[in-house]
């Protein structure tokens, strides 16, 4: 007996996206992974998604499709309307009349003007899900991207180097999130639909994602009003973890010892013993004080050995670490490559990594 096959999952779902960007576009994609049909509407008089044309240093210009549109619009069919006009918004009317679900991120207002606001469209179709992604949640009418909730919620604050400015982290992590939340909403929404036959609206924020994404930094404050500074990779909490060591051949590894048990056997593969006894590193309370002290004596024994049997040693000692890889290192490995989608859109062949990475199955 085996397992779903993702492809089957919602084969019977239609899904209508009248989203642009990230967040919106990757909630429709999860969607056409798991085998709906997701139509993406896009207007022609602006030239469609405005990430078509947002290509990168050495991409070529040719063509309407850019690695950044193709890497959320996978599996999906383009609708060219202009919802301005009667007759762009008379055609979604249509395709809505059998649809599941909307996903949108358009403002507010503009769905208002429109008529295409969540009420309105529940009124005529009682059975859809809306799913709606704001910037600042429903009554806050400010355009944003990505970068802008990174800085207005922290993240900027505490990213980076003490000595360098606040940094971006360099993926549109507040888009996915929102997105993955409007994900689990919608699915509940689509839960409760089969008992009771009723749509939903669905809402979520960039501000709110971004918010219940802070985690142990909001507690740290909240808790102890530890407000948190750039510290590079390092954890606050936890040392040494997120410090990063160069080898003998000039490769980078990062150390996640996360308990004084890790930490002993991190010493022993090091031929450090004695640190582990050692009464400023004994715990990880007493490794958090003498952190400095601490990274210095790691990073002579480090520099002893080349990456790859550093690494191999480490992992059959069960310490956590990880190889700093490049993005081409990384697509590199097979458990990467198996992550890559294709697909011939507008006579371009698109490869972009799968927004599903659970899988269904038995296993042995």
């Amino acid at each position: 007996m085996g397992g779903i096959k993702q492809s089957d999952v919602f084969s019977n779902l239609k899904v209508v996206e009248i989203a642009g960007v990230l967040a919106g576009p990757s909630v429709g994609m999860f969607f056409a992974e798991l085998g709906a049909r997701v139509i993406k509407v896009e207007n022609p008089r602006t030239g469609g998604d405005m990430t078509r044309r947002w290509r990168v240093a050495g991409e070529k210009p040719e063509g309407n499709i850019s690695a950044y549109y193709a890497s959320i619009n996978w599996g999906k069919e383009v609708l060219w309307l202009d919802l301005y006009e009667d007759e762009g918004r008379e055609r979604l009317l249509e395709e809505l009349k059998d649809a599941d679900l909307l996903i949108s991120n358009l403002k507010r207002k503009s769905l208002k003007k429109m008529g295409l606001d969540p009420a309105t469209i529940r009124k005529q179709f009682p059975k859809i899900i809306y799913g709606q992604i704001d910037a600042f949640g429903p009554n806050i009418d400010r355009p944003a991207f990505d970068a802008v909730l990174q800085a207005e919620v922290g993240f900027m604050y505490m990213n980076g180097h003490p000595d360098r400015p606040p940094a971006k982290i360099p993926v549109a992590v507040i888009d996915v999130l929102a997105a993955h939340h409007l994900k689990e909403g919608l699915l509940i929404a689509l839960m409760n639909r089969d008992k009771t036959g009723d749509g939903q609206v669905v809402s979520a924020s960039l501000f709110d994602s971004a918010i219940a994404t802070l985690v142990n930094q909001a507690s740290n404050f909240l808790m102890a009003e530890h407000v948190a500074q750039r510290m590079g990779s390092l954890h606050p909490n936890i040392a040494p973890y997120g410090e990063v060591f160069v080898t003998r051949d000039e490769k980078m590894i990062l150390l996640a010892v996360g308990s004084d048990f890790q930490f002993e056997r991190l010493c022993r593969v090091l031929g450090l013993d004695e640190l582990s006894l050692d009464d400023r590193f004994a715990n990880n309370h007493d490794r958090i004080e003498n952190r400095d002290g601490l990274f210095q004596i790691l990073e002579m024994e480090i520099k002893k050995w080349d990456r790859e049997a550093l690494m191999e040693e480490l992992i059959q000692k069960k310490v956590p670490a990880g190889s700093i890889r490049t993005i081409k290192e990384v697509f590199d490995l097979p458990e990467a490559q198996r992550l890559i989608l294709e697909e011939k859109k507008e006579d371009l062949t698109t490869r972009v990594v799968r927004s599903v990475a659970f899988n269904f199955g038995l296993e042995n």
